[in-house]
């Protein structure tokens, strides 16, 4: 039951990442990585237990990509909690790239735990259910910190006030 409760909040993410960055792409093919880049960051990994409960999320909750698969460009990990689940995204794309896809939408400069970043929404998606933050890294492109209220829920928290409040437990675990 918890497999497919992950699976659908993280399948309605997709909505969220897919709106984010797209899909598909015009034009010519390329690439923004090369063979000798250091691979992503990978949030299944680099993020403690201790540090995913502290933040509302139950670790056995766990679930790589994008309902267990894998996407291509991209380190996905996602927690489910009580509440809300927690989705951390790696990629390559740059916050450039996602202020220039259509459908992104409220771009502000905003500082989570210290570590500046740039919040977004999607066009369309309900305020009260998600909230992103965008860091660039290090590593090439960003890492993606979002919040998804559970649906069900009545007396949900405004999805940004739980990511502020979260990220000071999680962004100082993110690479920079």
């Amino acid at each position: 039951m918890a497999r497919r409760i992950v699976g659908s909040v993280l399948a309605a993410a997709v909505v969220s990442v897919v709106a984010a960055c797209g899909g598909t792409t015009e034009g010519s093919p390329s690439t923004s990585t090369s063979a000798a880049e250091a691979p992503l960051f990978n949030p299944c990994t680099g993020i403690p237990d201790d540090v995913l409960r502290s933040a509302g999320v139950d670790p056995a909750t766990e679930e790589s990509g994008i309902a267990g698969v894998h996407q291509h460009g991209w380190e996905i990990c996602g927690w489910i909690g009580k509440k809300y689940a927690i989705t951390v995204y790696s990629t390559w794309r740059t916050v450039a790239e996602f202020e220039k896809k259509p459908g992104n939408v409220d771009f502000r400069d905003v500082t989570v735990a210290g570590r500046k970043g740039r919040q977004f929404k999607v066009e369309g998606a309900s305020k009260d259910l998600d909230c992103s933050v965008l860091f660039p890294a290090s590593q090439g492109g960003v890492l993606q910190l979002q919040i998804g209220n559970r649906a069900s829920l009545d007396d949900r928290e405004d999805p940004c006030t739980v990511l502020y409040r979260v990220g000071e437990l999680i962004v100082p675990v993110l690479p920079a």
